[in-house]
């Protein structure tokens, strides 16, 4: 058994601003997990809230994991380990990832099917961030021409306030009416909660679908008067990270979003999906800043969820990998073996 790390500039076409600020090119670092001459591939995008905000932190936690002699170990018992030594989440789910592709290779299965799920037939969202006016008009033809889009994710909760917020969204809809998309609205906790009760009746009265973590992570006391007030579904995402908090807001919201990176892979995020259906709630996955490694990841578990934004790849200037497709506006996985993701250059990834 050999794991090794590999640090990679990941170049965006257009930084995304969100509540919290703006995210432009990054570091992820690409894991290779090889046994008995298979090699599976993973990817980590490091994350503050998720305990490694750099991509020579994330290398130094999972080396911190591997120095714990993990050969030989399961997948789930791998995850335990992982979970005991409090391993930035972010940062496992690489490796995550991997063992999960190289399983997944080793049995000559794609990994939708290894796992028994079907392809998806949900559309992704295209996301566009915080910006005025002027620029969103410019940015929503560059996203959607030709390309088969038919979901657009709003990024609001702007700095400059609810009314910085109408005026992006009122110009969101002017510039999207020759084109076929369903509009979500995702605010990363900018709102309070009677801001957010407001926006929800004025957003539904424009045709939006739901709202995804309206209230800032630590604020979760009024998500119960929200979800008692909204006219729009409720979504969490920071404010749900792993599959043993969603008992404790299912009364109080409509779904859950997961990330690979948030929750430290695909063993948690199974829990996650099997957690939030057994609670009667919708299912939603998303992406930080991430190639086609991750996203295909991701696709293989799209198949038996409500909406997907795995979008993040289409952002990239270039994408480093290739194997998550858009295909009809929906983010598919392929038939290969594994995730199905592959390095477009392996020299130019392993080079550093």
């Amino acid at each position: 058994m050999k794991i090794r790390y590999y640090k990679k500039l990941l170049k965006k076409r257009f930084p995304l601003a969100i509540s919290r600020g703006v995210r432009g090119d990054s570091f992820n670092v690409f894991v290779a997990f090889e046994k008995d001459g298979i090699v599976g591939w993973g990817e980590a995008a490091p994350g503050k809230n998720e305990n490694a905000d750099s991509a020579e932190k994330v290398i130094e936690e999972l080396e911190r994991l591997e120095s714990s002699d993990i050969n030989g170990l399961t997948i789930y018992e791998i995850e335990a380990r992982a979970r005991a030594l409090q391993i930035a989440p972010c940062a496992y789910a690489g490796l995550d990832i991997a063992l999960w592709d190289w399983t997944a290779k080793k049995a000559q299965m794609p990994l939708y099917e290894l796992l028994g799920f079907p392809k998806p037939k949900q559309p992704t969202s295209l996301t566009i961030g915080i910006n005025p006016p002027e620029i969103v008009k410019e940015r929503i033809p560059l996203l959607l021409d030709g390309t088969g889009v038919q979901s657009l994710k709003i990024k609001l909760g702007s700095p400059e306030g609810v009314m910085a917020d109408k005026a992006m969204f009122e110009q969101v809809v002017a510039s999207c009416q020759n084109y076929a998309v369903k509009l979500r609205v995702d605010a990363n906790g900018g709102w309070d909660l009677q801001t957010a009760v407001a926006m929800s009746h004025w957003l539904a009265d424009r045709g939006v679908s739901y709202i995804e973590q309206p209230l800032k992570e630590g604020e979760e006391a009024n998500l119960l008067p929200l979800y008692q007030q909204s006219a729009l579904p409720i979504f969490v995402d920071e404010s749900c990270r792993f599959a043993h908090n969603i008992p404790q807001w299912a009364d109080c919201v409509h779904g859950v979003n997961f990330k690979l990176m948030k929750c430290g892979g695909i063993t948690e995020a199974l829990r996650i999906i099997a957690t939030a259906k057994a609670f009667g709630l919708k299912t939603m996955v998303g992406c930080m800043s991430e190639s086609s490694i991750s996203i295909a990841a991701a696709a293989a578990l799209s198949g038996v969820l409500d909406h997907i934004d795995l979008d993040s790849h289409y952002n990239l200037a270039p994408d480093p990998a290739q194997g998550a497709p858009l295909v009809s506006g929906i983010t598919m996985p392929t038939d290969r073996p594994g995730h199905g993701a592959l390095l477009k250059n392996e020299k130019d990834v392993t080079s550093e």
